[in-house]
């Protein structure tokens, strides 16, 4: 085991240097909490919150979860009304289609419109199945799988203090829910947030691979001893999870068998959302992709195909024992989940919310975006490449739109209706992932209905300009790879 530090505790004055660099009364084996409570009907309890305390992870997880469940009709009448309307209602004068010709000149330089048909694809496929919800499937009569402690885990690099310390406030009373839930702050040596729960990793700590979170986590890992019985709930700083969510995904772990880790739903109306409307609508589209893409991943394929989130990862001590975060990526959970599923572990969807905040700067914005691209890059599995590939060509859309209006101008040809569709199809998937992904979090969020019809046009015509951002990042990422794990202030 490597040097550890003394740790303090609670009331930020003990200190201690056991072998597991945590406190007496806090190791796995003295607050391991018991899989189910023999003396509740079910086996299932959760202890409740004093009226008087104060709450400041509230969310709507139940109602929101309850319209998922059904809205995977909507999502597909829709999507396929607005393309149908776009393709053949819409006056010739607007759209510009023609039924005379299957091929013309104009066909060439409007080929990039079709690029993004595969990710629009796989994203109506996964808005049009129904979306799982465990309404119907978890019972209290069911066998459960036995869970000694579930670390809810907030990471951090330890500079921006607000926010973890507004994570903590958020989570400090989730011990109370249920005897093996723990909450744990995770920062680097010199960094230590004194009255929380916090374990920061020495500078001493080397690994073979990792750097950054990942040597973090790896460290963590090692400290913990993590058997079988233990689950993490990986969060980034600004991350927060309500009660509700915590609930779920507890029984996400007693019922879902076969899945070893998962994660859920992610928005980011916790802080100061719709401060910036250009960044709220930019991650809008991220909302849109949990509803769509990953939920069909983690839902009816069990395998991160499209890969995974770096927080609201739910992982199961074995895994991490197995996979390690021994890590020399970028993109690090995205790398734990390939090395995940080549070990043969089953993923699922978890049904909760974790809620977040949008960067405030644009380049913070493409900081975050570019790291994203780069590291994906890098993995050296096919479908990572794959899937960056196709994200490389957004760049081509972006500009074959640009290019359409001069070129319209020059060249008078009509497009060929059958073209039209497709391309129509995109855009009709494109716009209804950024507005989805507004309306939910609006409704997470109880906003007035009101102010949500204002919100959705402008939605709209602020997700063009969220679209060019995106491609920026990556033209970024491009000519100026980042040599170094960016953090982002939020």
């Amino acid at each position: 085991m490597p040097p550890q530090p003394a740790f303090r505790g609670w009331d930020g004055d003990r200190e201690s240097d056991s072998d597991t660099g945590t406190l007496a009364d806090d190791t796995p084996e003295s607050k391991a909490g018991p899989a189910a409570n023999p003396h509740v009907p079910g086996g299932v309890s959760y202890a409740l919150l004093e009226d008087s305390a104060v709450r400041t992870n509230l969310g709507n997880t139940k109602f929101i979860m309850a319209l998922l469940s059904e809205m995977w009709i909507f999502h597909m009448c829709f999507i396929l009304g607005f393309n149908y309307c776009l393709t053949f209602l819409m006056p010739v004068a607007y759209t510009g289609y023609t039924d005379d010709v299957m091929w013309n000149w104009s066909c060439y330089w409007k080929m990039g419109w079709l690029l993004p048909l595969p990710y629009t694809l796989i994203c109506f496929f996964g808005l049009a199945l129904p979306f799982r919800t465990p309404k119907f499937i978890y019972s209290p009569d069911m066998p459960k799988r036995r869970v000694d402690n579930l670390y809810i885990l907030t990471v951090t690099k330890g500079d921006n203090r607000e926010a973890v310390y507004r994570a903590w406030n958020a989570h400090k009373h989730l011990e109370r829910l249920h005897p093996c839930v723990r909450v744990h702050v995770l920062t680097d040596e010199p960094y230590f947030f004194e009255n929380l729960n916090c374990y920061t990793c020495p500078k001493s700590f080397r690994t073979a691979n990792s750097k950054y979170k990942a040597r973090a986590l790896e460290w963590y890992r090692q400290t913990m001893r993590y058997t079988e019985h233990d689950w993490i709930l990986h969060l980034d700083e600004e991350s927060v999870i309500d009660d509700e969510s915590v609930k779920r995904v507890l029984e996400f772990i007693w019922f879902e068998k076969e899945c070893t880790w998962g994660q859920g739903v992610i928005m980011y109306n916790q802080y100061k959302y719709w401060k910036n409307w250009f960044f709220t609508v930019a991650d809008a589209i991220r909302v849109g992709d949990d509803l769509s893409r990953f939920a069909l991943q983690y839902t009816y394929f069990r395998m991160p195909v499209f890969g995974a989130h770096g927080s609201f990862l739910l992982t199961n001590g074995a895994v991490e024992n197995s996979v390690t975060w021994d890590l020399g990526s970028l993109t690090e959970d995205y790398q734990f989940a390939m090395h995940a599923w080549d070990m043969g572990y089953k993923c699922g969807k978890v049904p909760g919310i974790i809620r977040e905040q949008s960067p405030m700067d644009l380049i913070g914005f493409l900081k975050q975006r570019r790291r994203w691209y780069v590291g994906i890059r890098r993995l050296p599995n096919f479908l990572p490449k794959l899937w960056n590939f196709f994200w490389t060509l957004g760049i081509i859309t972006l500009f074959c739109t640009l290019a359409s209006f001069p070129l319209g101008a020059i060249y008078h040809e009509k497009t060929p209706r059958w073209f039209g569709l497709m391309k129509d199809f995109s855009f009709a998937v494109f716009v209804y992932l950024y507005l989805v992904g507004i309306l939910v979090q609006d409704m997470d969020k109880k906003v007035n209905p009101l102010i949500t019809l204002i919100r959705i046009p402008i939605t709209f015509v602020l997700q063009f300009v969220a679209g060019a951002m995106e491609a920026a990042a990556v033209i970024y990422g491009l000519l100026m790879p980042p040599a170094d794990f960016d953090v982002i202030k939020k």
